[in-house]
């Protein structure tokens, strides 16, 4: 089995603690490579070199900067004797979001795993949260959730799809964790008539078929949207984790259903750009 890098972007608060505890218990059966990376919010003119020394282009106090870099350093230290010395912390300046899809993608990581207070109202729509926004940029996997799963256990998983799309997508890590914790597969769609089971049913066989995925349930209920249709499913089947494609057009003038789950669904969702 191939090695899985995992990065947690962190800001050292609890939900950050989240993300580790959900990829630790992942590890008891998944062999990863697992990595933090903390983003100090300066601009791109302020750097450090490898000794620690900051540069700056002068606006922005080098002093200040260095205080917060050694204070990073520090916790990361902590970190480290909390958890082991097999991870790996790395930091790094810029907007949040941009480093963290930024470094995921130039460092070559299979998952982005991240802890969300979530995002509801007025602030949704202005700004989202910073896991949404880095689902919506992202082109590697991204692993959300907002509470403290250490004792979960994947019995089933869930794979949302409109079904009829025939893109070939890349289930590569959802096949593996059903590979390693043999969980119980199910697919859904949500349809708004409700008159097209009989059809979507052909559409989920043949989507199976070409993906390999040999065992699973098949699903069709009649909801109002992908967001109401996926938290009414999971009230009646309860569902260990979420898996679900977003083509990352999300924002003020447009609504995505995955952004919208993973602010207010308390389950862990893989959301995946699909193709």
């Amino acid at each position: 089995m191939e090695k899985l890098k995992v990065l947690i972007p962190t800001d050292f608060s609890v939900q950050a603690d989240f993300a580790y505890i959900m990829v630790e218990k992942m590890s008891q059966k998944l062999d990863m490579e697992i990595h933090f990376l903390h983003v100090m919010n300066f601009p791109d003119t302020v750097s450090v070199d490898s000794e620690g020394s900051i540069a700056t282009c002068g606006d922005i106090d080098a002093t200040y900067v260095k205080v917060q870099h050694d204070i990073a350093l520090k916790k990361f230290r902590h970190l480290k004797e909390q958890n082991g010395k097999h991870i790996h912390t790395h930091i790094t300046f810029g907007n949040l979001n941009l480093s963290i899809t930024e470094f995921a993608e130039k460092k070559h990581f299979d998952l982005i795993v991240m802890g969300t207070k979530g995002a509801h109202g007025f602030f949704e729509k202005l700004t989202g949260s910073e896991t949404q926004i880095v689902v919506r940029k992202s082109k590697v996997p991204v692993l959300s959730l907002m509470c403290d799963r250490s004792d979960l256990h994947l019995k089933n998983v869930l794979l949302v799809h409109q079904f009829e799309d025939n893109h070939h997508q890349d289930l590569k890590l959802m096949k593996l964790i059903l590979q390693v914790f043999e969980p119980e597969l199910h697919l859904l769609q949500i349809s708004k008539t409700g008159n097209d089971t009989e059809k979507i049913h052909g559409n989920m066989q043949a989507f199976a078929a070409s993906h390999g995925l040999e065992k699973y349930h098949m699903h069709v209920i009649k909801d109002s949207d992908v967001e109401n249709g996926v938290i009414h499913f999971n009230q009646m089947h309860d569902m260990d984790l979420v898996c679900i494609g977003t083509h990352g057009k999300g924002g003020f003038f447009h609504s995505s259903a995955t952004e919208k789950l993973i602010n207010h669904m308390f389950k862990p969702i893989i959301s995946f750009h699909l193709n």
